[in-house]
């Protein structure tokens, strides 16, 4: 049987590696995408859509203006438009002492490119009149926003292919192994592939393959739960969050252009990994009701036409897997976003490109690296061995 060859073999084509595949054509680079379902199926297409900066990791900032700046070329970079609309982010909160941890995070160096504005009291609620009698304070991101998850897979993966790309959807990796210097992956309808570099981005099972390789990730998985109600005139053009300790209030919300409102937050569901099924909660669609009243008194006539699930990747630190591996050269990782990967998609395509075409990035991402879940040695194996002659 022919064996297909390519620089780079991508396994997973959610929006990381349909990103990672456009840019490594820019770099000249011969890809082949595998993906198990469909491009972009699982947390790719069914999360919020959040393009947002704040309230990141502070270690995670740069990676995340890197992807801004990819974000405002759209759809220049692409030829498509993934409908983001750069429409503000407000991150607010209950607690009048949780407006000091949004005034931190706004003066912390690695946050100056967002310029973030802090809203308490009466400012708060002339600038946004609609927010609930509640909310204290907010931190007000001008330049983040919102974008169509549904779109952006897809769209990277056909840019991809219009670069040369190769792209095989319903196509299932059965055994991927390293002779030599190349990886050679056989799929479930013994269709072969062979590259020097594989880059795994296969999100929720991205740590089946790191695991093969000896590099198990303590991953988690769970199924966000997202409503949509019907459409009503647009109004609420900033993307609004809650900043809370208390689970049940987490909520978030965005208004698009034709006037359906879309919420996330709250529950998560335990997703069926066997059969790649993600549920509902239904306690998690009644709370973001009533935490919706909460927040925006107005919205309560409004009813609820949709709700999905998907599934999602967690690390115990939540902070993504993304770099080389830290025991076989030629293999990349970029998965375990956390649920919060979308607005990162872009940029981790190009770090990723970057990394495998030219061996190194000039985006700091070492705080991602695999090894921080290599298991400590031990005693024995720190004991220096006897010299003999």
């Amino acid at each position: 049987m022919n064996v297909q060859q390519a620089d780079v073999v991508i396994v997973g084509g959610g929006f990381m590696g349909a990103a990672a595949a456009f840019f490594l054509r820019q770099h000249g680079r011969s890809v082949i995408v595998l993906e198990r379902d469909q491009i972009g199926q699982y947390a790719s297409g069914v999360n919020f859509g959040n393009v947002r900066r704040q309230g990141r990791y502070l270690c995670q900032l740069e990676l995340s203006n890197r992807s801004y700046h990819l974000w405002k070329r759209l759809p220049e970079l692409i030829g498509e438009d993934l409908e983001f609309l750069p429409s503000g982010h407000m991150r607010v909160c209950y607690d009048a002492a949780h407006i000091a941890d949004l005034e931190a995070y706004a003066q912390a160096p690695e946050a100056r490119e967002l310029d973030l504005q802090i809203f308490s009291g009466k400012a708060l609620h002339e600038r946004f009149p609609f927010l609930g009698p509640e909310v204290q304070g907010g931190s007000y991101a001008p330049h983040d926003g919102h974008a169509n998850p549904r779109l952006a897979a897809p769209a990277f993966a056909r840019a991809a292919v219009r670069a040369g790309a190769t792209v095989h959807e319903r196509t299932e990796v059965r055994e991927v192994q390293k002779v030599g210097g190349d990886f050679h992956i056989e799929t479930s309808d013994g269709r072969r592939f062979s590259a020097p570099n594989l880059l795994v981005t296969a999100g929720a099972w991205g740590d089946r393959l790191s695991a093969q390789f000896g590099e198990p990730v303590p991953l988690d998985t769970n199924g966000p739960q997202m409503a949509v109600t019907e459409p009503v005139p647009y109004a609420l053009k900033t993307v609004i969050g809650v900043y809370t300790k208390v689970p049940e209030e987490v909520i978030y919300f965005r208004q698009i252009a034709r006037g359906n409102i879309v919420i996330g937050g709250g529950y998560r569901s335990k997703p069926d990994m066997l059969n790649r099924r993600a549920h509902v909660e239904p306690r998690s669609i009644l709370n973001q009701i009533s935490q919706m009243r909460r927040l925006v008194p107005g919205i309560a006539p409004l009813n609820i036409i949709r709700v999905w699930s998907g599934i999602e990747s967690y690390t115990p630190d939540s902070l993504p897997i993304m770099g080389p591996s830290g025991q076989v050269d030629g293999l990349y990782y970029a998965f375990g976003f956390c649920g919060a990967g979308f607005q990162l998609g872009p940029g981790v395509g190009a770090v990723m490109a970057e990394l495998i075409a030219t061996g190194s990035t000039r985006t700091r991402i070492h705080d991602f690296h695999i090894n921080r879940f290599a298991p400590a040695p031990s005693v024995n194996a720190l004991k220096k061995p006897a010299r003999t002659h």
